[in-house]
């Protein structure tokens, strides 16, 4: 019978042992541990940290190894003293940034809503896709789909277009991917969505009619930060029945003008 390694060889791909994955949780858990450790103390020595995990030294000290790796810890000036290390403000910066963003959208994402009637939406990218950070429901939707923390498509959604529309072309041929069918009315070929992010950067919004699902419209408009560059999206979409071709461009008209004011809360811009 071939061993793990031969089928490993033979590119077969073997599930990991409940005891291997047993044992990846528990070093994750131990880490974080370490960084609570660190957070409460300011810093600390391996053996102290050992101590305070109740691990062999050594168990302790390749921890702290790996998360020094990866800038979540640093050594002192006291050799063989750690601390929490600058990855973690990087982190901490990504996830404040965030928070600010939702909290100086909410306001106007509320009257959005009452506005328009609809569901509006903050999104921003990531990697691959587009996430959603926040959803306030209009007074037409009667029991919207939720789709705060969701990864959604970025060439299917008005969202996802404006968000690209703010990459350079390293940055969107990283994006991009593969462009998948969703409805008939999904634009898959590369040169034609080019053709569209051109669009969608010279009239300040894009707008998505039934291409994620049939029966679905959402126009969408750009949330700049003081630099002048994309960090989010603002979105209203409801039923393509409410949202016809004749009512596209108030709701269009309004949802520039409450992207506008949270880009102008994060600092782009004057009034």
């Amino acid at each position: 019978m071939a061993d793990v390694a031969d089928l490993q060889d033979e590119g077969e791909k073997v599930a990991p042992s409940s005891a291997v994955m047993g044992a990846g949780v528990q070093s994750v858990d131990r880490a974080l541990g370490i960084l609570e450790v660190l957070a409460r103390t300011g810093e600390s020595g391996v053996t102290e940290l050992a101590v305070e995990l109740g691990v062999h030294k050594s168990t302790a000290f390749r921890l702290v190894a790996t998360l020094e790796a990866h800038r979540l810890v640093e050594q002192t000036s006291d050799r063989g003293r750690y601390r929490l290390g600058m990855g973690i403000l990087r982190l901490a910066g990504a996830t404040t940034a965030r928070l600010d963003l939702v909290q100086e959208a909410r306001p106007i994402a509320r009257q959005l809503a009452v506005d328009t009637g609809e569901t509006v939406n903050i999104a921003v990218l990531s990697e691959s896709s587009a996430l959603y950070l926040d959803q306030v429901a209009g007074t037409s939707a009667l029991q919207p789909h939720n789709w705060v923390g969701q990864h959604i498509p970025l060439h299917a959604t008005s969202n996802g277009k404006v968000l690209l529309s703010g990459l350079d072309e390293a940055a969107l041929d990283a994006a991009l991917g593969k462009l998948a069918t969703y409805t008939p009315h999904t634009i898959t070929g590369r040169a034609e969505f080019r053709e569209e992010l051109a669009r969608v950067r010279e009239q300040g919004y894009a707008v998505a009619v039934d291409e994620l699902e049939i029966g679905l419209t959402a126009v969408a408009a750009p949330i700049r930060n003081a630099h002048g560059d994309v960090v989010a999206s603002m979105s209203v979409s409801g039923p393509s029945f409410r949202l016809p071709e004749d009512r596209l461009d108030e709701v269009l008209r309004l949802v520039v003008g409450a992207a506008r004011e949270v880009s102008h809360r994060l600092g782009w811009g004057h009034r």
